[in-house]
């Protein structure tokens, strides 16, 4: 009977959650969508909860929320410096380089289309090595320190961007680029004027995605040498000893900080590029 009662009242809460976010999706408001977003989240963390609780699931398996956030409470100044090495050092040293190195790089290739022939398969090439390959070389040439790490973040970061840079600057419209042409502006001019600003979604798609990868790359490459801080260490560590909650509290810190940075760059680009027909219907 118990049982009975326990599944029926998940069933009455699984109606509200859904008819509670649906009806906040449809309100017609630039907060609409994080308020959705927030209380789907609330929704999920409650079943989760419960759900752990009443089905006794073993902590080793899949620790409960409360315990997720107890662990994170006491062991806050160990998390901190985690994330200072993590996020502070490697993934925005590494994430600014690559990034910096895929753009210009795709300006020189546009400015020399012969580069073309040269660099892009060298680039691509990048792209196609394997992250626990590179990883244990990079420990190997630049030492056990966040330096590795970020050479690592270089390497992934780098392609997205030249390749959407490139495609971002080919974005601008032939009337446009005829009527610079036809008031013999320099090339560096017309990039300025024209083809930069027609390409910042382009630019902004790029940053997006390489936020998210930087940290999934340093993180990564943290389990193949670190030295006595990180999130990737505080996982392969805290997992080999079974403490679950800590772990999870690590992928917790690394979950929020790529929310916070893509919403960071999200509301970037709504102000540099407002403009723009994309980011207006956004």
């Amino acid at each position: 009977m118990n049982s009975t009662l326990f599944w029926l009242g998940m069933a009455v809460a699984l109606a509200v959650a859904v008819f509670s976010v649906v009806r906040i999706a449809a309100v017609e408001n630039r907060w609409a969508g994080m308020l959705t977003a927030g209380l789907f989240g609330l929704w999920v963390v409650f079943f989760w909860e419960v759900l752990v609780r009443a089905l006794d699931v073993p902590r080793v398996l899949l620790p409960a929320p409360s315990l997720i956030v107890s662990s994170m409470a006491d062991h806050a100044p160990k998390l901190w410096g985690d994330f200072v090495q993590t996020v502070g050092k490697a993934v925005l040293i590494g994430w600014a380089l690559g990034c910096g190195l895929g753009f210009a790089v795709a300006v020189a290739i546009d400015r020399m289309p012969f580069l073309q022939r040269g660099l892009l398969p060298v680039a691509s090439l990048t792209s196609a090595i394997p992250l626990v390959g590179v990883a244990p070389i990079a420990v190997m040439w630049f030492g056990f320190e966040w330096p590795s790490k970020a050479a690592v973040v270089v390497l992934m970061t780098f392609f997205p961007m030249l390749v959407s840079t490139l495609a971002g600057l080919k974005a601008a419209g032939k009337l446009e680029r005829e009527l610079m042409y036809s008031y013999a502006a320099s090339y560096s001019r017309t990039l300025l004027a024209l083809r930069l600003p027609a390409a910042l979604p382009f630019i902004f798609g790029a940053l997006k995605v390489n936020a998210t990868l930087a940290l999934i790359g340093a993180i990564v490459a943290e389990f193949f040498g670190s030295p006595t801080q990180g999130l990737g260490f505080r996982i392969s560590t805290e997992s080999s000893r079974m403490n679950m909650p800590l772990v999870w509290g690590a992928i917790v810190v690394a979950a929020v900080t790529g929310s916070v940075a893509y919403a960071l760059l999200v509301q970037l680009e709504r102000r540099a590029a407002f403009w723009h027909p994309s980011v207006r219907e956004g």
